[in-house]
């Protein structure tokens, strides 16, 4: 009871004076910043952080929540329409979200996506509001070998679960990893395969590589096919609301991959770009048309969305309740936090009860507001596909371009984002997978600190993943996840 009326409050506080407005405004330049190549939630936050600075902490809060939730949504528009992610955490979305707009079911696509984030961010907020003390106590108690295997896991279920070769995607999983390891080693402080380049000393920039492999190898490919006369435009828009058979397709979807995203976010570090890899990877298990994923299968779009809106309440459980971020997102909220004198911990639900139900209020308004907004403005979003490809290309370029040297003011970054382009075009011809490479940079950092982590505290007794229960599990899973692939193929070949 204590928790409703918590909630009752917290809306109450979230719809009252001008933070109603916030949030209305949170959302909507959440949207269209998260539509942007390469300007994830957390750019996103950080860009507009500063204009926060004059308001109150709790109605900053609601504002900058407001633009985490919308910069999630404006992420999928992109990879729907254009096979564009906005971020790490919208990758998974373009496997089956684009093909559906090649096939003229781009209204379709955007219906599913929104409705989908909206289901998963209400169940994630349901989740938050009700168990975030004890889960994020149960959380805590994972030690780096759990979350080692948790990282493998991850990356062994992206390689074996796209479409094409299982050998190709390893393949791209372990380039990933390979590239990862450019920059300076965190734990000796020795540079590695820099080259002595001193732009390299931070390693690749995840955003540069994303716009690159994603956004330029995009423009290559149609500007191949414009030039060779083979590129089709995309057919018609069709309808703007999903089939009844596609909603009875997704219906039990929206609940487990909302699940996945919450569990998921709960673990510090993971983000959304695990909690959507971890969803799609589980529904095309559960799927009975698997052969139809990559090529505009509903649940392989609705998955990846409501997992990665719920894994924002997720990762918001141990930022509230125990000062740790949850992801890229939530470490920039931290700092907001900290920059209006608010300090994040066990106690911050007693001592600042107004800001926390605030903000989770605020979270539910923001939920319903983007659904509110979105949802008549399909038809505009579709019109993107009218655009002539030349104008579209070439704008996408310049955003490309302009995004790269935002980022640290270099050129640099714009010549490495172009050999990324390069790199993603050869992938694209060759037939290898570009989201395992993706995901291998995401999760390297957190691979390579949680192995060392593991290593040291077992005195180098690698027994210790087979010891602790959790990490044999996945230790488990993630063999069957290698060996999946090559059981299927001689069933397949006796069919």
């Amino acid at each position: 009871m204590d928790v409703l009326l918590n909630l009752m409050s917290g809306i109450q506080t979230a719809v009252s004076g001008p933070n109603l407005l916030f949030i209305l405004l949170g959302a909507s330049v959440g949207t269209w910043v998260g539509m942007l190549p390469g300007i994830g939630p957390a750019t996103a936050i950080a860009v507009l952080l500063p204009f926060t600075f004059s308001l109150d902490p709790t109605s900053a809060l609601i504002m900058l929540s407001g633009i985490y939730f919308g910069a999630m949504y404006g992420g999928s528009i992109a990879s729907i329409m254009l096979n564009i992610p906005g971020d790490a955490s919208s990758v998974m979305s373009t496997l089956d979200g684009y093909p559906m707009t090649q096939k003229g079911r781009a209204g379709a696509a955007l219906l599913l996506a929104a409705t989908a984030s909206f289901v998963g961010g209400t169940l994630g907020l349901i989740g938050l509001t009700l168990i975030a003390e004890p889960v994020s106590r149960l959380a805590l108690r994972l030690g780096p070998s759990e979350y080692f295997m948790l990282m493998v896991f991850a990356l062994a279920a992206t390689a074996s679960t796209v479409q094409g070769s299982a050998v190709k995607g390893f393949i791209s999983a372990l380039l990933g990893l390979a590239i990862a390891t450019i920059g300076i080693d965190l734990q000796s402080g020795s540079s590695r395969f820099t080259f002595g380049t001193p732009e390299l000393m931070d390693g690749i920039p995840l955003l540069v590589a994303i716009i690159g492999v994603y956004a330029v190898t995009e423009v290559m490919m149609t500007v191949e096919g414009l030039v060779s006369g083979r590129w089709q435009a995309p057919k018609a828009i069709g309808k703007l609301w999903a089939t009844k058979a596609e909603w009875l397709r997704v219906r039990f979807t929206f609940f487990r991959a909302s699940v996945i995203g919450f569990l998921v976010g709960l673990m510090p570090g993971a983000g959304g770009a695990v909690a959507t890899l971890l969803a799609y990877s589980t529904e095309m298990r559960f799927s009975r048309r698997r052969d139809e994923f990559g090529k505009g299968a509903p649940e392989g779009l609705v998955a990846p969305e409501a997992a990665n809106n719920a894994s924002v309440s997720g990762a918001l459980v141990p930022l509230l309740t125990l000062g740790i971020p949850g992801s890229s997102a939530t470490a920039v909220l931290l700092g907001a936090l900290m920059m209006h004198g608010i300090q994040p911990g066990p106690r911050l639900f007693v001592e600042q009860p107004v800001l926390t139900w605030g903000v989770i209020g605020g979270l539910y308004v923001a939920n319903i507001a983007l659904l509110v907004l979105n949802v008549p403005l399909i038809g505009l979003w579709v019109r993107i596909l009218k655009v002539p490809a030349a104008l579209m290309m070439t704008v996408i370029l310049v955003l490309a371009i302009v995004g790269s040297f935002s980022l640290s003011n270099s050129m640099f970054d714009v010549w490495l984002m172009l050999l990324f382009g390069v790199l993603g075009y050869l992938m694209r011809k060759t037939g290898v997978p570009i989201t395992p490479m993706i995901l291998g940079l995401v999760l390297s950092g957190m691979i390579e600190q949680s192995l060392r982590q593991t290593l040291s505290l077992s005195g180098s007794d690698w027994s210790v993943f087979v010891t602790r229960p959790v990490s044999l599990i996945f230790l488990l899973m993630t063999v069957a996840m290698i060996l999946l692939p090559l059981v299927a193929k001689p069933r397949r070949g006796q069919q």
